[in-house]
């Protein structure tokens, strides 16, 4: 993980005082200009981002803000301190626009998105900022997560409601939300995304492990989840073992539920029988099902 690399984002404020910043905006301001406009052909100053940082700390903004606007290139890397030097102004509105005209193809459209939305949440336009930038500006690692970041920001609005519009952002992917969905307690729209959507089966028999004793109806509908989209092919390099990993939570649920192992046996036959998708179910379970 690099950390020297990144001192220059925040080298204004290791100058600790407004006068040393400006010290060093000075410093490195002229081969900046230089480097970054149209005389630059193509040049590379390391200090470019430091002498952004430190105008910036200075808060000499109009100067910041010249400096961007003087670069040969639409680079959001540049651009972003135009954006922060018009909110430092007061004029946030001409930040947003100078933000959404920072897009081009090569910009990093969820960093644009995330300045646009902090603007907007500034601003006290809550529903704008979550209609027009939420989902851009907070996708994380895992949709869990993306949830979880919107749902933080956004507490005002339901988490029901939340998940909807982001399952509907995603048409065909319905099925990768049901970890959000889980954790937000929406358990009749988790059941009824794992019907009609893949979802990686092993999501689905943690979930069914995790809810067996708590909510044994919901982990059953999980673990038959699990094994109908292993046997349709969903998974990445499932093996036997999930198979059996998803049996030993059905039947530990079964039981809390009150239902009969055979009855879960008979209907595991008729499912991952002959007449499966492919045969892999119910040759792994056909010494436990007989």
């Amino acid at each position: 993980m690099p950390y020297i690399e990144r001192l220059a984002d925040v080298w204004g404020e290791l100058a600790v005082t407004r006068d040393m910043a400006s010290a060093w905006a000075d410093r490195l301001l002229p081969i900046t200009a230089h480097v970054i406009g149209s005389n630059g052909q193509g040049g590379f100053f390391v200090g470019t981002t430091a002498c952004m940082n430190a105008l910036y700390v200075a808060q000499r903004f109009d100067e910041l803000l010249a400096l961007v606007d003087s670069a040969r290139i639409t680079w959001w890397g540049y651009r972003q301190w135009g954006v922060k030097a018009l909110v430092a102004l007061g004029r946030p509105a001409e930040a947003l626009r100078y933000a959404e005209q920072s897009r081009n193809a090569h910009a990093p459209e969820s960093a644009i998105a995330l300045a646009c939305e902090t603007i907007l949440l500034a601003s006290g336009m809550t529903d704008d900022a979550y209609q027009r930038y939420a989902i851009a500006a907070n996708r994380s690692g895992t949709y869990l997560a993306t949830f979880r970041a919107i749902a933080r920001k956004y507490p005002g609005r339901s988490q029901a409601a939340i998940l909807q519009d982001l399952i509907e952002s995603e048409p065909s992917s319905e099925g990768k939300w049901f970890a959000a969905v889980k954790d937000a307690g929406l358990f009749d729209l988790a059941t009824s995304l794992v019907q009609t959507s893949p979802t990686d089966p092993r999501t689905l028999i943690r979930a069914a492990r995790e809810f067996a004793q708590r909510q044994p109806a919901f982990a059953m509908t999980c673990g038959m989840a699990a094994l109908r989209w292993i046997d349709a092919g969903a998974g990445y390099e499932i093996t036997s073992a999930d198979v059996l990993d998803a049996y030993a939570t059905l039947t530990d649920a079964v039981c809390v539920n009150g239902a009969s192992r055979d009855a879960l046996n008979a209907r595991l036959r008729e499912q991952f029988g002959a007449s499966a998708a492919s045969a892999f179910v119910g040759k792994v379970l056909a010494p436990y099902i007989r």
